[in-house]
């Protein structure tokens, strides 16, 4: 019999899907869509029924960015939830422009809030204990980023903590410190890695972990898979990398053994009592 565990997964930027609403103004290619999504994510975090639930969703990154706030709307922030530019600086739309605010409207209204609307439907009507934001990472910081050209972990966990997963002055965390670092010691282990697994560095979590978070007040995280694990090929640039459809099985099956351990090792006790003390906490 398989055993079901209490998670959820969500998978937000593995689309490449555009709407036709926007589609005359749009410049990327399908080969711009694949590198600036997260590719191959839905099937690296595909863990079919042994966890509670899992969604994805289908709209490309590039279109809606649904691990952003909904404000502010562009202009004001070019890799916001709508986009004008890439990582690497690229234009998204004809001339640099944008999407006229009625086309903005339904992109949020058809994909942005449905996407989040049904995550916290998820952790209310299913037995969740935690919830797991699924993502991949170039392996180097893109020219537009923080630190252009620096070499990424090959395992990112974020919980809007430091770098044992304890909250920074003036945050809070997404899930307790003493779990980040048993998940972190969970994927070292399966992965046979040890410093390449890195607790919010670069990634600390986005609006998901954070806004689901505080709507629900089960525990969230954000993995971040560098895709030279996966992908073979120039990852500097698109089309130049193709997944390894090999690679994806094995790292899948790696993932799934690691969140596995954690949940093991953490035990429903300590579930239970962090749940008590993330209500009180927001009392």
């Amino acid at each position: 019999m398989t055993r079901t565990f209490p998670f959820l997964i969500s998978i937000p930027h593995g689309g490449t899907g555009v709407p036709d609403i926007i589609r005359d103004e749009f410049v990327l290619s399908e080969q711009d869509l694949t590198y600036y999504a997260d590719p191959a994510t839905v099937d690296l975090f595909d863990f079919q029924n042994t966890v509670a639930a899992s969604m994805h969703s289908s709209i490309s990154r590039m279109v809606v960015d649904l691990n952003r706030p909904p404000y502010p709307l562009p202009p004001r922030n070019p890799d916001g939830i709508v986009k004008r530019r890439t990582v690497d600086g690229h234009v998204v739309y004809m001339h640099g422009g944008l999407p006229p605010i009625t086309a903005i409207h339904h992109l949020l209204m058809d994909h942005y809030f449905p996407y989040h609307a049904e995550l916290d439907r998820l952790i209310e009507t299913r037995s969740i204990a935690i919830a797991f934001d699924c993502h991949s990472m170039l392996p180097a910081s893109p020219p537009m980023k923080k630190e252009p050209g620096k070499l990424r972990p090959l395992i990112c966990l974020g919980n809007s903590g430091d770098v044992r997963g304890r909250p920074r002055k003036g945050r809070l965390v997404t899930c307790p410190p003493g779990w980040m670092e048993i998940l972190a010691e969970s994927f070292r282990d399966i992965f046979g890695l040890s410093k390449e697994v890195t607790i919010n560095t670069p990634f600390t979590g986005g609006f998901i972990t954070n806004a689901h978070y505080w709507h629900k007040g089960v525990p969230w995280v954000q993995i971040e898979i560098n895709r030279s694990l996966y992908e073979k090929g120039d990852l500097s640039m698109p089309g130049k990398a193709v997944p390894d459809h090999l690679r994806i099985t094995e790292i899948r099956k790696k993932i799934r053994l690691s969140l596995e351990m954690f949940w093991d090792t953490v035990g429903q006790s300590e579930i239970n009592q962090s749940k008590t003390l993330a209500e009180d906490s927001r009392q």
